[in-house]
């Protein structure tokens, strides 16, 4: 049965907090800030140069999360920090628990480096690649978006990319982090998107109705410390394939997936693919697969996790009902 009236619960108002970190936002965008956020791995070989152990401005606080002091900042981002109770002082040295990058125009705010909590809401080259995926789909469709869903929405880049692009489709915005969808609250305020709507739900289970466009970038990585953001499961596939179940049960008709994910090749083989390629052909979905990037995270092949794997894709899934 086709369901198509947002049955969501309704989305939460900003607070006091949040309406400050929309503020600092704006003041930031005003002020000409821009950064596009590199990997973990990348990130902490920069900042480990000598001459990057302290913050010198815009970029390097709420960029680069190097730690900083009393005049580093003007006092009006110092006092919204504060207000949207994102600045952590210990003396004389500052830091800020949030970064914002710059994508499509906008500036979404996302945790600081390194993202080492369980419920840290990371943004980074992944995001990148996905939203503009997601966009370039999209764009090529025939059918207008009515109704869409970001799974695992994080900050929801996705889902503000998508609004932009079908203004007038209803698009919710989920994920089971508080955190996340705080800032996806943030961000959508922040780019003006009010067609997106975050509410918390574990897939779609807590949300009703078909959708015209399913969209995600989970967690597709076998990751030992278990964290939320980053463990895709034992074999990185896991949720994955629970969202391609998910999309084969809430399709509309003409409807699409599309997953913009990683996976560990074994012996030339494609693991994912394999394990998609049945649950697609037996939900009768129509298909297509393609390695986005061969070769990511090639430091992770030096840990256990990987060391079954010879190199680890990126890869974007798109299946149409």
């Amino acid at each position: 049965m086709t369901i198509t009236a947002m049955t969501a619960a309704p989305a939460a108002e900003l607070g006091a907090a949040d309406r400050a970190l929309v503020a600092l936002g704006r003041e930031l965008r005003d002020a000409g800030y821009h950064f596009t956020t590199v990997t973990p791995a990348t990130h902490a070989r920069v900042n480990r140069r000598p001459r990057n152990a302290r913050a010198y401005g815009l970029r390097d606080v709420f960029g680069w999360s190097r730690p900083f002091g009393p005049g580093v900042l003007p006092e009006r981002f110092v006092e919204l920090m504060a207000a949207a109770r994102v600045l952590d002082r210990d003396g004389d040295e500052w830091r800020s628990t949030v970064r914002f990058s710059s994508y499509d125009g906008e500036l979404f705010a996302h945790s600081a480096f390194p993202t080492d909590a369980e419920d840290s809401v990371f943004f980074g080259p992944d995001t990148y690649r996905m939203a503009d995926a997601v966009a370039a789909h999209v764009e090529g469709r025939e059918r207008p978006v009515r109704r869409a869903v970001d799974i695992g929405c994080g900050t929801g880049a996705g889902a503000i990319t998508v609004a932009k692009r079908a203004p007038e489709a209803g698009v919710l915005a989920v994920d089971i982090n508080p955190a996340a969808l705080r800032l996806a609250r943030v961000n959508a305020e922040l780019a003006g998107t009010a067609g997106v709507r975050p509410c918390e739900s574990d897939l779609l289970n807590g949300v009703d109705g078909d959708f015209d466009l399913i969209f995600s970038n989970p967690p597709f990585m076998i990751d030992p410390a278990g964290r939320a953001y980053r463990d895709g499961g034992p074999n990185g596939h896991e949720l994955s394939m629970a969202i391609i179940d998910a999309a084969a049960e809430r399709l509309a008709p003409h409807g699409s997936l599309v997953l913009f994910a990683g996976t560990g090749i074994v012996g030339g083989r494609d693991p994912f693919r394999e394990a998609a390629a049945e649950r697609l052909d037996r939900a009768g979905l129509r298909w297509s697969y393609r390695e986005w990037d061969p070769d990511v995270y090639g430091e992770e092949l030096d840990g256990p996790a990987y060391a079954h794997a010879e190199r680890i894709a990126l890869v974007l899934l798109t299946a149409t009902r």
